[in-house]
């Protein structure tokens, strides 16, 4: 990997009778997406179709703009998510495939086929091993995305509730892992209840994706036999009173996305696009989406993900929080601890750097970029 990987930038500026999608397919010629042979070969777009009730997820449009360049360049594209680890609309592929559609994602709006990853129910994965891992030696990884000859990853840019930000490396690491992918890359703690902080306003159990969350002494308590580790319940607190006993389980979550994210672009040619829009507090796997944090940044594209989401990262840092969000609640709230870093001030029970770090040791990509960019 070079000491500085180039990281192509545009905003989402445009002119009479040019449509962003259009720039957006300028911008990843741009980066030089043609120098990959694609001639004849399976080309899998890995991307987030938005959970039931959510709006922040990409629009299907820009999918389509991704997948018409691929088939230009003599590529078979297809759209593909694994399943998730907690109940929802997406937990089967039937389920997720339905949610796809009414979200907009189907052979019409995006030019190219649907296909989840990790099969009907979540276990067809293959096992991967990991160059360089320390905390996975084998990923299990959804079995279409490795089967692709090429990797494509279409991110959305947005928040966290705990790994700060959701970015490339989010997207690939943890959305192609498989559910026992998924289940290997939570499993570093379980959350916990401080009944004297505990406010008994259920917040917690609206956001837990495995009812494993229970009130029958009056305060919340959360069954570690039902509970999967995903974390959602902590960003979900406005009364600190959920947290990790293993201090450092967002940091080692960090760096097992890192890791997944490593055995699935090793040895194979990988391109990466990231729209920062609709920047929303946390994950697009939420059956809601708050308002966003930041406005709109722009669009951005490279062979690299970690310079990919350091690049993402610093040009959210620049931008004013929007008053109106969590985000400038938080900042407007005289006893918020200020961190001067959006994505800890925006929720502060998070770890975002370490991911980024780890990638970096692991020889995934560099932190350190060049933006170049397009008018």
């Amino acid at each position: 990997m070079a000491d500085v990987s180039k990281v192509f930038f545009t905003d989402f500026r445009t002119v009479a009778g040019v449509p962003l999608t259009k720039k957006l397919q300028k911008l990843i010629r741009m980066a030089e997406i043609g120098d990959i042979d694609m001639d004849g070969k399976f080309v899998a777009i890995k991307m987030h179709f938005g959970e039931l009730g959510n709006l922040a997820y990409l629009r299907p449009n820009y999918a389509k703009a991704v997948a018409d360049v691929v088939k230009e360049l003599g590529g078979k594209p297809f759209l593909t998510d694994c399943n998730t680890l907690y109940p929802g609309s997406r937990k089967n592929a039937l389920d997720h495939l339905d949610c796809a559609q009414e979200n907009g994602f189907n052979e019409i709006t995006t030019g190219c086929h649907v296909i989840i990853g990790d099969g009907l129910r979540g276990t067809d994965d293959v096992v991967v091993p990991v160059r360089n891992g320390e905390y996975c030696k084998e990923a299990y990884i959804g079995r279409a995305l490795m089967d692709a000859d090429i990797f494509i990853s279409l991110t959305h840019f947005k928040g966290h509730e705990a790994t700060g930000f959701g970015g490339t490396l989010k997207n690939i690491g943890m959305g192609g892992g498989s559910r026992a992918g998924k289940m290997q890359q939570h499993n570093q703690g379980k959350p916990h209840v401080n009944e004297a902080l505990c406010r008994n306003c259920k917040r917690c159990a609206m956001e837990c994706g495995s009812d494993a969350i229970s009130y029958d002494s009056g305060k919340a308590y959360i069954d570690p036999d039902i509970c999967k580790g995903c974390g959602r319940c902590i960003g979900a607190c406005a009364f600190d009173a959920i947290f990790n006993s293993n201090g450092n389980a967002n940091s080692i979550l960090g760096c097992k996305i890192a890791e997944y994210t490593q055995a699935i672009c090793d040895n194979r040619p990988t391109f990466h696009i990231s729209l920062i829009t609709d920047i929303s507090p946390n994950c697009d796997c939420h059956g809601e989406n708050d308002a966003p944090i930041l406005p709109d940044v722009g669009m951005l594209a490279s062979f690299d993900p970690v310079a990919l989401d350091m690049a993402c990262a610093d040009l959210c840092q620049k931008a004013e929080p929007i008053r109106n969000s969590q985000l400038g609640d938080n900042l407007a709230d005289p006893h918020h601890e200020h961190h001067h870093d959006h994505w800890l001030d925006n929720n502060p029970n998070i770890s975002w750097k370490e991911t980024l770090e780890h990638g970096e040791k692991i020889g995934l990509g560099t932190r350190n970029y060049e933006l170049i960019t397009m008018k």
